[in-house]
Protein backbone atom coordinates (compact mmCIF):
# COMPACT_ATOMS: atom_id res chain seq x y z
CA UNK A 1 0.00 0.00 0.00
CA UNK A 2 3.29 2.41 0.82
CA UNK A 3 4.49 1.73 -2.77
CA UNK A 4 0.92 2.17 -4.55
CA UNK A 5 0.38 5.13 -3.22
CA UNK A 6 3.21 7.10 -2.24
CA UNK A 7 2.73 7.49 1.37
CA UNK A 8 6.54 8.04 2.03
CA UNK A 9 6.88 10.61 -0.96
CA UNK A 10 4.50 12.85 -0.42
CA UNK A 11 5.57 12.43 3.61
CA UNK A 12 1.67 11.01 4.72
CA UNK A 13 0.79 7.99 6.37
CA UNK A 14 -2.44 5.22 6.15
CA UNK A 15 -3.61 7.12 9.78
CA UNK A 16 -3.77 10.48 7.89
CA UNK A 17 -4.99 9.71 4.85
CA UNK A 18 -8.33 7.26 6.10
CA UNK A 19 -8.99 10.74 8.86
CA UNK A 20 -8.40 13.27 5.92
CA UNK A 21 -11.26 11.44 4.00
CA UNK A 22 -13.92 11.11 6.54
CA UNK A 23 -13.09 15.09 6.73
CA UNK A 24 -13.69 15.29 3.15
CA UNK A 25 -17.06 13.26 3.26
CA UNK A 26 -18.23 14.73 6.61
CA UNK A 27 -17.77 18.51 4.27
CA UNK A 28 -19.80 17.09 0.75
CA UNK A 29 -21.88 14.92 2.65
CA UNK A 30 -24.77 17.66 2.34
CA UNK A 31 -25.28 16.94 -1.69
CA UNK A 32 -26.94 13.74 -0.68
CA UNK A 33 -29.25 15.65 0.36
CA UNK A 34 -29.53 18.57 -1.61
CA UNK A 35 -28.89 17.21 -4.49
CA UNK A 36 -32.03 14.50 -4.54
CA UNK A 37 -34.36 17.49 -3.46
CA UNK A 38 -32.94 20.02 -5.39
CA UNK A 39 -33.46 17.51 -8.44
CA UNK A 40 -36.70 16.38 -7.95
CA UNK A 41 -38.61 19.58 -8.66
CA UNK A 42 -38.04 18.80 -12.13
CA UNK A 43 -38.79 15.36 -11.44
CA UNK A 44 -42.87 15.53 -10.19
CA UNK A 45 -45.72 17.72 -10.65
CA UNK A 46 -46.90 18.50 -7.02
CA UNK A 47 -44.75 16.99 -4.04
CA UNK A 48 -46.11 14.27 -3.64
CA UNK A 49 -44.59 12.68 -7.37
CA UNK A 50 -40.93 14.76 -6.12
CA UNK A 51 -41.10 13.00 -3.11
CA UNK A 52 -41.19 9.70 -5.04
CA UNK A 53 -38.26 10.31 -7.01
CA UNK A 54 -35.92 11.29 -4.21
CA UNK A 55 -35.04 7.47 -3.19
CA UNK A 56 -33.80 6.92 -6.98
CA UNK A 57 -32.12 10.59 -7.26
CA UNK A 58 -30.20 9.36 -3.92
CA UNK A 59 -29.34 6.05 -4.81
CA UNK A 60 -27.87 7.96 -7.64
CA UNK A 61 -26.02 10.74 -6.41
CA UNK A 62 -24.41 8.34 -3.61
CA UNK A 63 -23.46 5.19 -5.70
CA UNK A 64 -21.61 7.92 -8.89
CA UNK A 65 -20.02 10.08 -6.31
CA UNK A 66 -18.56 7.13 -4.77
CA UNK A 67 -17.77 5.04 -7.96
CA UNK A 68 -15.82 8.30 -8.94
CA UNK A 69 -14.08 8.90 -5.90
CA UNK A 70 -12.93 5.61 -6.13
CA UNK A 71 -11.72 5.78 -9.41
CA UNK A 72 -9.70 9.41 -8.89
CA UNK A 73 -8.06 7.58 -6.02
CA UNK A 74 -6.85 4.28 -7.95
CA UNK A 75 -5.82 5.97 -11.38
CA UNK A 76 -4.87 9.49 -10.48
CA UNK A 77 -3.73 8.99 -7.07
CA UNK A 78 -4.53 12.15 -5.76
CA UNK A 79 -6.50 13.50 -2.44
CA UNK A 80 -9.48 14.52 -5.08
CA UNK A 81 -13.17 13.78 -4.08
CA UNK A 82 -16.17 14.08 -6.57
CA UNK A 83 -20.21 14.24 -6.41
CA UNK A 84 -22.94 15.72 -8.18
CA UNK A 85 -22.06 19.77 -8.42
CA UNK A 86 -23.71 22.58 -7.33
CA UNK A 87 -24.93 24.69 -9.39
CA UNK A 88 -24.76 22.59 -12.41
CA UNK A 89 -27.40 20.37 -10.57
CA UNK A 90 -29.90 23.78 -10.65
CA UNK A 91 -29.08 24.51 -14.37
CA UNK A 92 -30.21 21.20 -14.96
CA UNK A 93 -33.25 21.05 -12.98
CA UNK A 94 -34.29 24.95 -13.43
CA UNK A 95 -33.39 26.25 -17.15
CA UNK A 96 -33.42 22.95 -18.66
CA UNK A 97 -35.95 20.59 -17.76
CA UNK A 98 -38.38 23.06 -16.29
CA UNK A 99 -37.18 26.04 -18.52
CA UNK A 100 -37.71 24.34 -21.73
CA UNK A 101 -40.35 21.69 -20.80
CA UNK A 102 -38.40 18.66 -21.81
CA UNK A 103 -38.09 15.07 -19.75
CA UNK A 104 -35.61 14.99 -17.25
CA UNK A 105 -34.09 12.13 -19.38
CA UNK A 106 -33.39 15.16 -22.01
CA UNK A 107 -32.01 17.03 -19.02
CA UNK A 108 -29.23 14.09 -18.38
CA UNK A 109 -28.69 13.75 -21.94
CA UNK A 110 -27.17 17.27 -22.07
CA UNK A 111 -25.09 16.51 -19.17
CA UNK A 112 -24.13 13.34 -20.65
CA UNK A 113 -22.88 14.81 -24.01
CA UNK A 114 -20.79 17.63 -22.63
CA UNK A 115 -19.27 15.03 -20.50
CA UNK A 116 -18.10 13.02 -23.42
CA UNK A 117 -16.95 16.56 -25.35
CA UNK A 118 -15.33 16.96 -22.49
CA UNK A 119 -13.47 13.74 -22.04
CA UNK A 120 -12.21 14.37 -26.00
CA UNK A 121 -10.67 17.42 -24.69
CA UNK A 122 -8.61 15.81 -22.59
CA UNK A 123 -7.38 12.84 -24.79
CA UNK A 124 -6.51 15.09 -27.30
CA UNK A 125 -4.47 17.15 -24.84
CA UNK A 126 -6.06 20.22 -25.02
CA UNK A 127 -7.78 20.41 -22.06
CA UNK A 128 -4.31 20.61 -19.95
CA UNK A 129 -3.04 22.90 -23.05
CA UNK A 130 -5.60 25.37 -21.62
CA UNK A 131 -5.06 24.82 -17.96
CA UNK A 132 -0.90 25.17 -18.77
CA UNK A 133 -1.87 28.22 -20.96
CA UNK A 134 -2.90 30.42 -17.72
CA UNK A 135 -0.65 32.59 -16.43
CA UNK A 136 0.33 32.08 -12.76
CA UNK A 137 -1.09 34.98 -11.11
CA UNK A 138 -4.56 34.08 -12.59
CA UNK A 139 -4.15 30.86 -10.96
CA UNK A 140 -3.86 32.19 -7.90
CA UNK A 141 -6.18 34.27 -7.96
CA UNK A 142 -9.02 31.13 -9.06
CA UNK A 143 -7.74 29.74 -5.72
CA UNK A 144 -8.43 32.90 -3.48
CA UNK A 145 -11.35 33.41 -4.86
CA UNK A 146 -12.88 29.77 -4.54
CA UNK A 147 -11.77 30.13 -0.22
CA UNK A 148 -13.94 33.14 -0.18
CA UNK A 149 -16.60 31.32 -2.19
CA UNK A 150 -16.88 28.16 0.62
CA UNK A 151 -16.51 30.74 3.06
CA UNK A 152 -19.49 32.32 2.06
CA UNK A 153 -21.41 29.15 1.30
CA UNK A 154 -20.37 28.02 5.28
CA UNK A 155 -21.51 31.83 6.75
CA UNK A 156 -24.80 31.47 4.42
CA UNK A 157 -25.17 27.52 5.27
CA UNK A 158 -24.62 28.86 9.29
CA UNK A 159 -27.06 31.67 9.52
CA UNK A 160 -24.14 33.78 9.98
CA UNK A 161 -25.06 36.03 6.86
CA UNK A 162 -28.79 36.14 5.21
CA UNK A 163 -30.46 37.82 2.49
CA UNK A 164 -31.01 41.69 3.75
CA UNK A 165 -33.92 43.47 3.84
CA UNK A 166 -33.13 46.84 0.94
CA UNK A 167 -29.58 44.93 1.16
CA UNK A 168 -28.01 41.94 -0.84
CA UNK A 169 -26.69 40.36 2.79
CA UNK A 170 -26.95 41.51 6.10
CA UNK A 171 -26.07 39.57 9.90
CA UNK A 172 -27.56 36.85 10.84
CA UNK A 173 -30.20 36.06 13.72
CA UNK A 174 -28.35 34.78 16.64
CA UNK A 175 -31.90 34.36 18.21
CA UNK A 176 -31.74 31.23 16.10
CA UNK A 177 -29.96 27.74 17.43
CA UNK A 178 -28.69 27.16 13.52
CA UNK A 179 -25.96 29.97 14.52
CA UNK A 180 -24.90 29.18 17.55
CA UNK A 181 -24.01 25.31 16.16
CA UNK A 182 -21.98 27.33 13.39
CA UNK A 183 -20.63 29.60 16.10
CA UNK A 184 -19.60 26.29 18.37
CA UNK A 185 -18.37 24.65 14.99
CA UNK A 186 -15.88 26.97 14.74
CA UNK A 187 -14.51 28.02 17.80
CA UNK A 188 -13.71 24.09 18.48
CA UNK A 189 -11.90 23.86 15.38
CA UNK A 190 -9.90 26.75 16.16
CA UNK A 191 -9.17 25.83 19.74
CA UNK A 192 -8.43 21.95 18.34
CA UNK A 193 -5.90 24.20 15.79
CA UNK A 194 -4.09 25.90 18.78
CA UNK A 195 -3.89 22.49 20.74
CA UNK A 196 -2.44 21.02 17.68
CA UNK A 197 -5.06 18.21 17.89
CA UNK A 198 -4.61 16.12 14.93
CA UNK A 199 -7.83 15.88 12.83
CA UNK A 200 -9.35 19.62 14.18
CA UNK A 201 -11.29 19.83 11.64
CA UNK A 202 -13.44 16.48 12.00
CA UNK A 203 -13.21 17.13 15.61
CA UNK A 204 -15.23 20.51 15.38
CA UNK A 205 -17.37 19.02 13.12
CA UNK A 206 -18.42 15.97 16.19
CA UNK A 207 -18.41 18.89 18.66
CA UNK A 208 -21.17 20.41 15.98
CA UNK A 209 -22.89 18.06 15.64
CA UNK A 210 -23.16 17.44 19.25
CA UNK A 211 -24.53 20.94 19.57
CA UNK A 212 -26.88 20.72 17.16
CA UNK A 213 -28.75 17.89 18.84
CA UNK A 214 -29.19 19.25 21.75
CA UNK A 215 -30.29 22.42 20.17
CA UNK A 216 -32.53 20.02 18.13
CA UNK A 217 -30.85 21.74 14.77
CA UNK A 218 -30.91 17.65 13.39
CA UNK A 219 -31.90 14.69 15.34
CA UNK A 220 -31.15 11.18 15.52
CA UNK A 221 -32.89 9.17 12.58
CA UNK A 222 -36.02 7.52 13.38
CA UNK A 223 -37.69 4.24 12.68
CA UNK A 224 -35.49 2.37 9.50
CA UNK A 225 -31.88 3.13 9.86
CA UNK A 226 -31.34 1.33 6.09
CA UNK A 227 -32.44 2.69 2.59
CA UNK A 228 -33.58 0.68 -0.41
CA UNK A 229 -31.89 1.38 -3.58
CA UNK A 230 -33.65 2.66 -6.32
CA UNK A 231 -32.49 2.13 -9.98
CA UNK A 232 -35.22 4.15 -11.69
CA UNK A 233 -32.77 7.00 -12.80
CA UNK A 234 -30.09 5.12 -14.45
CA UNK A 235 -29.57 4.88 -17.92
CA UNK A 236 -31.35 8.24 -18.37
CA UNK A 237 -30.11 9.24 -21.83
CA UNK A 238 -31.04 5.97 -23.34
CA UNK A 239 -34.53 5.58 -22.08
CA UNK A 240 -37.58 6.33 -24.10
CA UNK A 241 -39.31 9.36 -23.72
CA UNK A 242 -42.37 11.03 -25.25
CA UNK A 243 -42.62 11.32 -28.94
CA UNK A 244 -40.61 7.80 -29.31
CA UNK A 245 -37.24 7.18 -29.51
CA UNK A 246 -33.87 7.47 -26.89
CA UNK A 247 -33.73 10.56 -25.01
CA UNK A 248 -30.36 11.30 -26.39
CA UNK A 249 -31.31 11.42 -29.42
CA UNK A 250 -34.09 14.70 -28.66
CA UNK A 251 -30.70 16.78 -28.49
CA UNK A 252 -29.90 16.66 -32.37
CA UNK A 253 -33.29 16.63 -33.35
CA UNK A 254 -36.66 19.09 -32.76
CA UNK A 255 -37.24 22.66 -32.66
CA UNK A 256 -35.25 22.82 -29.21
CA UNK A 257 -32.19 21.08 -30.39
CA UNK A 258 -30.26 24.29 -31.42
CA UNK A 259 -30.83 25.48 -27.64
CA UNK A 260 -30.25 22.14 -26.11
CA UNK A 261 -26.47 22.03 -27.86
CA UNK A 262 -26.26 25.38 -26.44
CA UNK A 263 -26.75 24.05 -23.02
CA UNK A 264 -23.99 21.74 -23.46
CA UNK A 265 -21.37 24.10 -24.57
CA UNK A 266 -22.51 26.15 -21.32
CA UNK A 267 -22.53 23.02 -19.07
CA UNK A 268 -19.39 22.02 -20.98
CA UNK A 269 -18.27 25.50 -20.13
CA UNK A 270 -18.93 25.65 -16.73
CA UNK A 271 -17.54 22.34 -15.35
CA UNK A 272 -14.32 22.53 -17.67
CA UNK A 273 -13.18 25.90 -15.53
CA UNK A 274 -15.35 24.85 -12.17
CA UNK A 275 -12.58 21.74 -12.01
CA UNK A 276 -9.40 23.54 -13.28
CA UNK A 277 -9.93 26.35 -10.48
CA UNK A 278 -10.70 23.14 -8.07
CA UNK A 279 -7.65 20.90 -9.16
CA UNK A 280 -5.11 24.38 -9.38
CA UNK A 281 -6.72 26.01 -5.86
CA UNK A 282 -6.16 22.70 -4.11
CA UNK A 283 -3.10 20.85 -5.92
CA UNK A 284 -1.17 24.90 -4.29
CA UNK A 285 -2.32 24.01 -1.45
CA UNK A 286 -1.36 20.42 -1.20
CA UNK A 287 1.86 21.46 -2.50
CA UNK A 288 1.61 19.72 -5.46
CA UNK A 289 1.70 22.58 -8.18
CA UNK A 290 5.15 23.31 -9.48
CA UNK A 291 7.46 26.44 -9.99
CA UNK A 292 5.20 27.37 -13.41
CA UNK A 293 2.05 26.35 -11.68
CA UNK A 294 1.24 23.21 -13.32
CA UNK A 295 0.34 20.11 -11.63
CA UNK A 296 2.58 16.93 -12.51
CA UNK A 297 0.04 14.12 -13.93
CA UNK A 298 -3.15 16.68 -14.48
CA UNK A 299 -4.12 14.20 -17.53
CA UNK A 300 -5.20 11.51 -15.57
CA UNK A 301 -7.18 13.85 -12.40
CA UNK A 302 -9.06 15.39 -15.91
CA UNK A 303 -9.71 12.36 -17.25
CA UNK A 304 -11.14 10.84 -14.59
CA UNK A 305 -13.23 14.14 -13.92
CA UNK A 306 -14.31 13.59 -17.45
CA UNK A 307 -15.77 10.16 -17.28
CA UNK A 308 -17.53 11.61 -13.86
CA UNK A 309 -19.61 13.87 -16.39
CA UNK A 310 -20.55 11.51 -18.43
CA UNK A 311 -21.14 8.67 -15.30
CA UNK A 312 -23.60 11.48 -13.67
CA UNK A 313 -25.59 12.32 -17.01
CA UNK A 314 -26.15 8.33 -17.02
CA UNK A 315 -26.68 7.85 -13.74
CA UNK A 316 -29.32 10.96 -13.37
CA UNK A 317 -27.54 12.52 -10.53
CA UNK A 318 -26.44 15.69 -12.80
CA UNK A 319 -22.78 16.21 -13.47
CA UNK A 320 -20.21 14.62 -11.08
CA UNK A 321 -17.17 16.54 -10.67
CA UNK A 322 -14.16 17.43 -8.52
CA UNK A 323 -15.25 19.20 -4.80
CA UNK A 324 -13.54 21.81 -3.96
CA UNK A 325 -14.36 20.62 -0.28
CA UNK A 326 -11.58 17.83 -0.66
CA UNK A 327 -9.46 20.80 0.46
CA UNK A 328 -10.94 20.16 4.22
CA UNK A 329 -9.25 16.56 3.82
CA UNK A 330 -5.91 18.16 2.05
CA UNK A 331 -5.76 20.39 4.81
CA UNK A 332 -5.58 17.46 7.42
CA UNK A 333 -2.77 16.13 5.51
CA UNK A 334 -4.54 14.37 2.80
CA UNK A 335 -1.88 13.27 -0.19
CA UNK A 336 -2.72 10.37 -1.96
CA UNK A 337 -5.76 8.86 -3.78
CA UNK A 338 -6.12 6.76 -0.63
CA UNK A 339 -8.02 10.01 0.74
CA UNK A 340 -10.22 9.97 -2.22
CA UNK A 341 -10.72 6.30 -2.01
CA UNK A 342 -12.11 6.55 1.74
CA UNK A 343 -14.81 9.35 0.95
CA UNK A 344 -15.72 6.91 -2.03
CA UNK A 345 -16.33 4.25 -0.01
CA UNK A 346 -18.43 6.36 2.59
CA UNK A 347 -20.40 7.51 -0.52
CA UNK A 348 -20.97 3.63 -1.10
CA UNK A 349 -22.21 3.15 2.47
CA UNK A 350 -24.60 5.74 2.66
CA UNK A 351 -26.35 4.80 -0.24
CA UNK A 352 -27.76 2.15 2.58
CA UNK A 353 -27.59 4.23 5.37
CA UNK A 354 -28.62 7.40 4.38
CA UNK A 355 -30.83 8.50 7.09
CA UNK A 356 -27.90 8.26 9.59
CA UNK A 357 -25.86 10.65 7.31
CA UNK A 358 -28.83 13.32 7.59
CA UNK A 359 -27.90 13.80 10.89
CA UNK A 360 -24.91 15.21 9.64
CA UNK A 361 -25.26 16.09 6.31
CA UNK A 362 -28.70 17.39 6.26
CA UNK A 363 -28.00 19.72 8.64
CA UNK A 364 -26.37 22.34 7.04
CA UNK A 365 -24.95 24.50 10.30
CA UNK A 366 -22.61 21.55 11.45
CA UNK A 367 -20.33 21.35 8.69
CA UNK A 368 -20.79 25.28 7.92
CA UNK A 369 -17.64 25.87 10.32
CA UNK A 370 -15.51 23.59 8.56
CA UNK A 371 -16.20 25.65 5.02
CA UNK A 372 -15.41 28.67 6.71
CA UNK A 373 -11.98 27.70 8.42
CA UNK A 374 -10.98 25.71 5.11
CA UNK A 375 -11.74 28.85 3.05
CA UNK A 376 -9.41 30.51 5.80
CA UNK A 377 -6.49 28.01 4.91
CA UNK A 378 -7.15 28.50 0.70
CA UNK A 379 -6.08 32.71 1.29
CA UNK A 380 -2.61 32.14 1.52
CA UNK A 381 -1.60 32.21 -1.76
CA UNK A 382 -3.00 35.79 -1.63
CA UNK A 383 0.45 37.10 -1.05
CA UNK A 384 2.02 35.87 -4.29
CA UNK A 385 0.09 38.10 -6.22
CA UNK A 386 2.04 41.28 -7.42
CA UNK A 387 -0.86 44.08 -6.37
CA UNK A 388 1.67 47.01 -7.53
CA UNK A 389 1.34 45.68 -11.15
CA UNK A 390 -1.90 46.90 -12.39
CA UNK A 391 -1.95 44.74 -15.47
CA UNK A 392 -1.42 41.31 -13.52
CA UNK A 393 -3.27 42.06 -10.72
CA UNK A 394 -6.44 43.48 -11.77
CA UNK A 395 -7.65 40.35 -13.57
CA UNK A 396 -6.43 38.55 -10.53
CA UNK A 397 -8.65 40.87 -8.68
CA UNK A 398 -11.96 40.60 -10.79
CA UNK A 399 -11.25 36.87 -10.19
CA UNK A 400 -11.12 37.13 -7.11
CA UNK A 401 -14.27 39.38 -6.22
CA UNK A 402 -16.19 37.54 -9.03
CA UNK A 403 -16.25 33.95 -8.26
CA UNK A 404 -17.75 34.35 -4.27
CA UNK A 405 -20.29 37.53 -5.40
CA UNK A 406 -21.32 35.77 -8.53
CA UNK A 407 -21.82 32.50 -6.84
CA UNK A 408 -20.30 30.81 -9.86
CA UNK A 409 -16.64 29.70 -9.78
CA UNK A 410 -16.49 29.66 -13.79
CA UNK A 411 -18.11 33.50 -14.08
CA UNK A 412 -15.25 34.49 -11.72
CA UNK A 413 -12.52 33.12 -14.49
CA UNK A 414 -14.14 34.07 -17.01
CA UNK A 415 -14.25 37.59 -15.97
CA UNK A 416 -10.55 37.51 -14.89
CA UNK A 417 -9.86 35.98 -18.67
CA UNK A 418 -11.68 38.48 -20.34
CA UNK A 419 -9.92 41.70 -18.41
CA UNK A 420 -6.27 39.97 -18.59
CA UNK A 421 -6.94 40.03 -22.71
CA UNK A 422 -8.01 43.64 -22.65
CA UNK A 423 -5.24 45.27 -20.50
CA UNK A 424 -2.55 43.10 -22.46
CA UNK A 425 -4.49 44.80 -25.92
CA UNK A 426 -4.67 48.17 -24.31
CA UNK A 427 -0.86 48.13 -23.54
CA UNK A 428 0.32 47.29 -26.77
CA UNK A 429 1.68 43.47 -25.16
CA UNK A 430 -0.73 40.98 -27.94
CA UNK A 431 2.22 38.92 -28.47
CA UNK A 432 2.04 38.22 -24.72
CA UNK A 433 -1.41 36.18 -25.06
CA UNK A 434 -1.45 32.45 -25.80
CA UNK A 435 -3.54 31.69 -28.44
CA UNK A 436 -5.77 29.90 -26.14
CA UNK A 437 -6.81 32.40 -23.85
CA UNK A 438 -8.23 34.43 -27.00
CA UNK A 439 -10.23 31.00 -27.43
CA UNK A 440 -11.36 30.70 -24.09
CA UNK A 441 -11.74 34.43 -23.66
CA UNK A 442 -13.94 34.49 -26.68
CA UNK A 443 -15.83 31.27 -25.21
CA UNK A 444 -16.82 33.02 -21.98
CA UNK A 445 -18.37 36.16 -23.64
CA UNK A 446 -20.51 34.06 -25.84
CA UNK A 447 -21.63 32.69 -22.32
CA UNK A 448 -22.09 35.13 -21.11
CA UNK A 449 -24.70 36.92 -23.95
CA UNK A 450 -25.94 33.12 -24.16
CA UNK A 451 -29.34 34.01 -22.94
CA UNK A 452 -29.27 37.17 -25.84
CA UNK A 453 -28.28 34.68 -28.15
CA UNK A 454 -31.54 32.16 -26.92
CA UNK A 455 -33.89 34.92 -27.24
CA UNK A 456 -33.10 35.72 -30.58
CA UNK A 457 -33.38 31.84 -31.20
CA UNK A 458 -36.74 31.64 -29.54
CA UNK A 459 -38.11 34.98 -30.98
Amino acid sequence: MDKFFKFQERGTNLRTEVLAGVVTFMTMAYIIFVNPGLLSAAFGIDAAAQAAWIPALATATTLGAGIMCIAMGVFANRPFALASGMGLNAVVAFSIIIGLKVPWQVGMSVIFVEGIVILLLVLTGLREAVMNAIPLNLKRAIGVGIGLFITFIGLVDGGLVVAGNGTLVMLGDFTTPAVWVTLIGIIAIMAFMALKVKGDILWGILVATVAALLLNVTKLPVGNWVAALDFRTFAAPFQPVDGGGMAIMQLFTGALAPTLLLFVFATMLSDFFDTMGTVISIGEQAGFVDDKGQVPGIKSILTVDSIAAVVGGFFGASSITTYIESASGVAEGGRTGLTSIVVGVLFLASAFFSPVIAMVGGALPITAGALIIVGFLMMGTVREIPWSDFENAFPAFLTIVGIPLTYNISYGIGLGFISYVLIKVFHGKVKEIHWLMWVVSALFILTFVQPLIQKLIAG
